[in-house]
């Protein structure tokens, strides 16, 4: 798999995973819409995915080990997609890549306000948020007392989403 590499630079490295124009898409959608589904990840995505790019990237998450599938218990035809650990991981990178978007690009209120909180939060937040998208993703334990940052993630999203709906109509 080496010689299939450009080389061996980190960046270049990750590039070479996330390079293209829809994986962090999904994994952002994965992580802060908590869309499980083949369905949801297609009708719910902002940006509008195509169905066919959509699956080949799935695969593409799988093979990578990025994400995991597996059979949704309530429904045969199902199934449940779930970050792995070196999704999760990525959370820090998603707080920078919000935070230099919003310094630098025309972001909109509604689908900027997760990001200024990340950034505004710091590492605690994030640290906080991937200890939630463990319990969520992975299972693992949820820490007595731990607040939910997706709750408030969530909250502040439909907050502004609502105002601007109102200054809209």
């Amino acid at each position: 798999m080496r010689n299939e590499q450009r080389s061996g630079c980190p960046i270049n490295l990750s590039l070479e995973v996330f390079g293209d124009r829809w994986s962090l898409i999904i994994i952002r959608d994965m992580m802060f819409g908590n869309r499980r589904h083949f369905r949801e990840l297609l009708s719910q995505s902002e940006e509008g995915i195509a169905s066919n790019i959509l699956s080949a990237r799935l695969k593409h998450l799988l093979d990578l080990g990025m994400i995991t599938r597996a059979d949704d218990p309530t429904h045969k035809q199902k199934a449940i997609y779930s970050l792995t650990e070196k999704a999760i991981e990525l959370v820090p990178v998603f707080a920078m890549l919000g935070a230099w978007g919003r310094r630098h690009l025309p972001v909109s209120r509604e689908l900027s306000i997760r990001a200024q909180l990340l950034e505004e939060g710091g590492s605690d937040t994030w640290v906080a948020f991937m200890e939630e998208l463990r319990t969520l993703h992975l299972g693992t334990p949820k820490r007595p007392g731990a607040l939910s940052v997706f709750a408030e993630l969530h909250a502040a999203y439909e907050k502004v989403l609502t105002e601007v709906e109102t200054e809209a109509g």
